[in-house]
């Protein structure tokens, strides 16, 4: 990292994965409330759905990455921004985020948001905790316009499932760890909620599905947005026979099973479910903000 009194190179488009290593070991130091995730999520942003766009844009110890809507592309993300801890305040957040900025412009976008781009995203906002962060958001002229949230989930506890197997075997219900059917478990998805769950399903580290008679009932996923979990769902049908519950606790055995202590359950609808079925509790807390760019 560079030091006071040390030139520093105007912003630029990350040139090649050295470029993005570099950017990865930034994001690494400076995202202090993820856990080291920083590199993970700098090398999702850069996998992203295919035809979407985006770009990486760095200065000496800092990165943004930005890419536009898929589903509007008037619309624009600030997906992911980080400065390294030993040149914080010298400014690079702000001109970063303006080098985005024009970036968006350039491919036609009109407004830019401090928002989630699902289906591959960092986080569904700016965490309140990043405080440095949302205040650049304000001073840049930025409203904030929603919140949003995540649940903790304490993988200590029991999350054992044989009973409820056995239960729904009984009623036909049999669940599965989804190898190499997962274009399957994808088609489902896709029928019953859309083409962002969909992509999450095929590119989750884990994935689990209840399926009775040849038909899939429910599907939950984790790890497509790195170390979280997210998203499930049940069909109409099976909403009153266990198969969420049953399937929430076979992903967290599996993000248990790989090192994890605890899990974050992403962009929370239903507080009541994960609450009662794991214990879990809503933590992390994000605020949404958007700019019309002129």
């Amino acid at each position: 990292m560079p030091h006071a009194g040390d030139a520093v190179t105007p912003v630029r488009e990350a040139s090649g994965s050295a470029e993005l290593r570099q950017a990865a070991e930034v994001a690494r130091a400076a995202l202090t409330l993820d856990s080291g995730e920083g590199p993970a999520l700098v090398d999702r942003l850069a996998n992203s759905p295919a035809g979407r766009r985006w770009t990486a844009l760095v200065i000496d110890g800092g990165v943004v990455m930005a890419s536009v809507s898929g589903k509007d592309p008037a619309v624009g993300h600030i997906d992911l921004l980080a400065v390294h801890p030993e040149v914080q305040g010298r400014g690079h957040g702000r001109e970063l985020v303006r080098a985005a900025e024009e970036w968006l412009r350039s491919v036609g976008v009109r407004q830019a948001r401090f928002a989630g781009n699902p289906p591959c995203y960092a986080w569904p906002g700016i965490d309140v905790r990043y405080t440095a962060a949302a205040c650049l958001a304000e001073s840049l002229g930025y409203e904030r316009y929603h919140m949003a949230w995540n649940m903790t989930a304490d993988l200590g506890t029991d999350l054992s499932v044989d009973d409820d197997l056995a239960r729904l075997a009984q009623r036909g219900v049999h669940v599965h760890t989804a190898e190499q059917g997962r274009k399957r478990v994808a088609g489902f998805v896709r029928e019953h909620w859309n083409e962002n769950w969909a992509w999450e399903a095929i590119n989750a580290a884990g994935l689990h599905y209840a399926e009775r008679d040849g038909r899939i009932l429910g599907f939950a996923a984790w790890g497509a947005r790195p170390a979280w979990f997210g998203p499930m769902g049940t069909a109409p049908e099976a909403r009153e026979l266990g198969v969420g519950g049953v399937l929430l606790r076979r992903c967290l055995a599996d993000m248990r099973a790989a090192g994890q202590t605890s899990a974050q359950i992403s962009w929370v609808g239903p507080l009541r479910f994960y609450s009662r079925a794991v214990g879990a509790r809503a933590e992390r807390v994000f605020w949404l903000y958007r700019r019309d760019l002129a």
